[in-house]
């Protein structure tokens, strides 16, 4: 009998971003709302097919999302706050999109979206449920259904896929005045209804599986997170009994929350042996009889091709203790978070893509995998892998020894800045006379159409660098004259010469690879390509002193060099797995390092390391997080501690949370950091005022990842929040995060609001 091969979940975005296309068409008022679905219709047929031809038994359906799959929960639930006026009924889009981006002709705060954070320690963002003590629950959207009816209809059968009842709730919150003393798991009983009815359901449609991922098995739970994940499954288990339940973990090891998952009445498990490799003696000893193991042994996080030898070793010992019959192959996660295809990339060199496996490489993978295990596939296949992972073992390109000596030669003095913050802040408020509550963003402005075309038209060779240069000087005096008339105190150059905050930087750094179309989901409509870190990193040459250098001579007012830190530029990247990540995060530090010397003697006063990547970067369990966060403080530090004191540090973080880090945050001795507030409301503040957050602080007062320009009262409120735990002599007023999103019709009329809430703020007890 051979084993069984399954797959998690695919990319939703389309091989060439075809969702995003529609999407934002749709948004736009270009495409209705039948043309959105048809697009996406396409996609998960093409999604389905693919899989099936691959060869892959256990195919995902639900996999898919117009925006979130967190979201598309809360619909299904009915879980939709009041704010967004919904009267029941199944979600239609309108209100799915608004709880998703806010309601852009609103003009107060009452349609703001639902918050957004980090998916567990990838880069994706999810929308965050909300809950209160009176929530009510009830089937509220047909998705699941559809989509596994639709692939019926192409002749494929599917395994549905469910956000799982125990992490539904523990990824959501409790609005700040409803949480006192309240359980999210107390709303348990009124939600499991909704999942009996759904899986009943699906049962009377015809599946046979049913996927439900509980991601959160991999963070630390408590009896009372046990007691009610065996009192959910319990029930589903009895909700539809011709049904396969299939429980997947993935991200880390099950830990001390193995005992209890190995005693939930589910027909399989899958866990990621990929990030668990520990665990998997432990699992196999201890798997119940009556229980299948989804083993995820194709890393669905990273791009590497799979080691066919180290894979099957594991394979085999598995297939021993437990049989053929009780085995399933497949990645460690959804492929959710690498590129759809390889086949797309015509212009990496062959020695670097045949090291690399996307989404459709991954499929294939596994299912020669399978093959290989039960000894159906070609002995050939086996060898060329070996020679493949040889190459890339041995290659000259991923070792650099100067690299690996300057690594050697970093002192402790590199990582402390000369002074102490509050003798740092006397010179730096004498050099900049900036005045109180100043103003900034966070670097970012608007990237048009005209500015991606240039950006295309150089690319392809179609201008010349001259004609591009004088066409980005231009949009850098328009944007520094525009800052300047808006009244901003501190001003940046827009970025318009960058596509992204990481790929920009590694592409002018060596040990770095990029490709065509190796995009992925990081929320919604916006995709992103991460580079690939395949070897040492080094900086050959300045990659942003042109810029800041120009932007600085249009304006007496202080410019800020905009730079992306180490810890961002590793976790957002696709990052080699042959050293430790520690090793590599130096690497990039004193890249930055170089180039923020070179900022401050091209006469740059202020360099702002962003680092929105920092928390997300996080183990999942907290025994591993001092380790972490050592050497990402220490990456930071290295990066920016080669200062004179008057240069003063920003750096920027958006979309986590803070409380159980704010010792290491503090630890950065940033000057001055700039953090996402506006959707929480200020929330995020309450952890530094408790910890006594001792440098400065920009919480940010509007929300950028929604079209509404919020008034003058709306962000007068919240600096006046702001006001109550931060001194004023400490606070900044600032954008959520960047501006490159946004269109300039939002963009500045929302600035001019934040100056002015900034001036109206200023006479506040002056």
């Amino acid at each position: 009998m051979k084993c069984l091969t399954h797959n998690l979940g695919f990319p939703r975005i389309g091989p060439h971003r075809e969702l995003k296309k529609a999407l934002e068409g749709f948004w736009s008022g270009k495409l209705t709302e039948a043309t959105l679905r048809a697009a996406a219709k396409t996609i998960r047929e093409q999604n389905w097919r693919l899989q099936k031809n691959t060869g892959i038994d256990l195919i995902p359906s639900n996999d898919f999302s117009l925006y979130d799959h967190v979201l598309d929960t809360c619909t299904l639930v009915g879980a939709v706050p009041g704010r967004f006026g919904w009267r029941g009924g199944n979600v239609d889009l309108a209100t799915y999109f608004a709880m998703a981006r806010g309601a852009a002709s609103s003009t107060d705060s009452a349609a703001a979206p639902l918050e957004m954070t980090k998916w567990l320690d990838t880069n994706y963002h999810y929308l965050v449920p909300e809950f209160h003590p009176q929530q009510t629950f009830h089937l509220a959207s047909t998705k699941p259904f559809d989509e596994f009816n639709e692939a019926k209809a192409l002749g494929i059968e599917t395994v549905p896929v469910l956000l799982g009842p125990i992490s539904f709730l523990l990824l959501g919150k409790v609005p700040t005045k409803n949480s006192q003393g309240f359980d999210r798991l107390s709303l348990l009983p009124a939600l499991l209804p909704v999942y009996e009815t759904v899986l009943c359901r699906l049962e009377s449609f015809g599946a046979r599986w049913v996927q439900f991922d509980e991601p959160m098995l991999a963070l630390d739970l408590d009896s009372t997170e046990h007691t009610a994940l065996q009192s959910a499954y319990t029930r589903l288990r009895l909700a539809a009994p011709a049904v396969k339940l299939l429980l997947a973990t993935y991200f880390g090891e099950l830990g001390k929350n193995l005992p209890t998952t190995l005693r939930l009445p589910v027909n399989a498990l899958h866990i990621d042996a990929v990030r668990a490799p520990r665990e998997l003696a432990e699992v196999l000893e201890a798997l119940p009889h009556s229980m299948a193991l989804s083993f995820g042994v194709v890393d669905g996080r990273n791009v590497w091709r799979n080691d066919f030898t180290g894979s099957l070793k594991l394979l085999e010992s598995a297939r021993e203790k437990l049989g053929a019959e009780r085995l399933m192959i497949s990645p460690s996660c959804s492929l959710l978070h690498v590129p759809v295809s390889l086949k797309h990339e015509t212009k990496l060199d062959a020695e670097l893509k045949n090291w690399l496996a996307f989404a459709e490489e991954k499929l294939t993978e596994v299912v020669t995998l399978a093959r290989l295990l039960e000894g159906a596939a070609s002995p050939d296949a086996l060898a060329q892998n070996r020679a493949l992972v040889r190459s890339r073992r041995e290659s000259s390109r991923a070792h650099d020894p100067a690299v690996k000596r300057r690594c050697e030669k970093i002192a402790a003095g590199d990582f402390q800045r000369a002074s102490p913050y509050p003798a740092r802040r006397r010179l730096q408020e004498a050099a900049l006379r900036l005045p109180s509550l100043p103003t900034t963003t966070i670097g970012s402005f608007p990237q048009t159409e005209n500015l991606r075309a240039a950006r295309a038209r150089f690319r392809k060779a179609q201008s010349t660098r001259a004609e591009y240069e004088r066409f980005l000087e231009d949009e850098i005096r328009r944007c520094v004259q525009l800052q300047e008339e808006i009244g901003l105190d501190v001003l940046v150059h827009g970025e318009f010469e960058r596509n992204d905050m990481v790929e920009y930087f590694g592409g002018q750094m060596n040990g770095f690879a990029f490709t065509e179309n190796g995009w992925v989901q990081s929320y919604g409509s916006r995709c992103v390509k991460p580079p690939v870190i395949f070897g040492d990193v080094s900086r050959p040459r300045p990659m942003t002193v042109r810029w800041a250098k120009f932007a600085q001579s249009l304006t007496d007012k202080p410019v800020k060099g905009m730079l992306t830190g180490p810890i961002t530029m590793l976790q957002w990247s696709f990052v080699r797995d042959d050293q430790p990540r520690s090793e590599t995060a130096r690497q990039l530090a004193l890249a930055i390092r170089e180039e923020v010397a070179d900022l401050e003697a091209a006469g740059i006063r202020i360099v702002q390391i962003d680092e929105p990547a920092l928390r997300e970067g996080l183990p999942l369990r907290k025994a591993d997080w001092p380790d972490y966060l050592k050497w990402s403080v220490e990456a930071f530090r290295l990066a920016a501690s080669g200062v004179k004191d008057e240069t003063q540090i920003h750096t920027h973080m958006c979309y986590c949370e803070f409380n159980d880090i704010i010792d290491s945050i503090a630890a950065l001795d940033a000057d001055v950091i700039s953090i996402e507030a506006s959707r929480s409301r200020m929330e995020l503040l309450r952890t530094f005022a408790a910890f006594r957050y001792p440098n400065e602080i920009g919480p940010g007062v509007w929300d950028i990842h929604s079209p509404r320009v919020p008034n003058v009262d709306e962000m007068v409120q919240l600096i006046r929040a702001a006001l109550k735990v931060i001194p004023r002599e400490r606070l900044w007023v600032n954008p959520d995060c960047g501006l490159k999103t946004r269109r300039w019709e939002e963009v500045v009329p929302a600035l001019k609001n934040l100056v002015a809430a900034a001036q109206s703020a200023r006479k506040l007890n002056s």
